[in-house]
């Protein structure tokens, strides 16, 4: 069994269930855009939502905590919120400059980790704020999608759903911002160091 750089197995629950999730996205994404089964679709994404409370659970009651689970959830989380919003622009469900505005705050901070990199700092650890901004997101959509899954409830459910969209992208971007000024710290105070050094993927993986 792979050990990380802890002394923890790789391949763990949590992490299986993380991977699983990963799995789901090109599914819900065909489900979306293809036959337009948003029945199914919601249903994939239900479960990628229950999955993501399952492996932190899960892994903080069997103990298996690992660095790559650490990466595997977050890495998750920006797929599915890529997805979704591919397809419901696609579809008309919610306005292109969403989509513009949550992709593009995460263009920019993706721009800056080789520039911390270079002072030899990993990516910056995931906030709570910023957890709760993915929460928002993640649960906006299955309500979004909900409605026009059953045009009965429609008129309840794009209410809440934009309500909690709304929520989560004023975090997603005050989070956005918080990132950027530790970032902006590092750069102005720390100094670069050798390549040698530097923290590199395979190393923040603990393999």
């Amino acid at each position: 069994m792979p050990i990380d750089a802890d002394g923890i197995r790789v391949w763990t629950v949590p992490n299986l269930l993380s991977v699983l999730r990963l799995l789901g996205v090109p599914l819900f994404l065909w489900l979306l855009l293809g036959p337009h089964a948003d029945g199914w679709a919601l249903a994939v994404l239900a479960l990628s939502a229950i999955t993501d409370w399952a492996d932190g659970k899960l892994a903080r009651l069997l103990g298996q905590y690992s660095k790559l689970g650490e990466m595997l959830d977050p890495a998750a989380d920006r797929l599915y919120i890529l997805a979704t919003l591919i397809g419901f622009v696609i579809r008309g469900f919610v306005p292109w400059w969403v989509a513009v505005i949550i992709v593009g705050r995460d263009v920019v901070l993706a721009a800056v980790i080789p520039l911390i990199r270079r002072h030899g700092y990993p990516p910056l650890p995931v906030l709570y704020l910023g957890k709760a901004a993915t929460f928002g997101l993640l649960y906006a959509f299955p309500v979004l999608l909900l409605g026009y899954a059953v045009p009965a409830i429609h008129a309840v459910a794009e209410p809440v759903g934009l309500a909690f969209l709304i929520w989560g992208m004023a975090m997603y971007l005050w989070v956005g911002l918080l990132y950027l000024r530790q970032a902006g710290w590092i750069l102005a105070r720390t100094p670069v160091v050798p390549a040698a050094a530097r923290p590199t993927a395979r190393s923040i993986a603990g393999a």
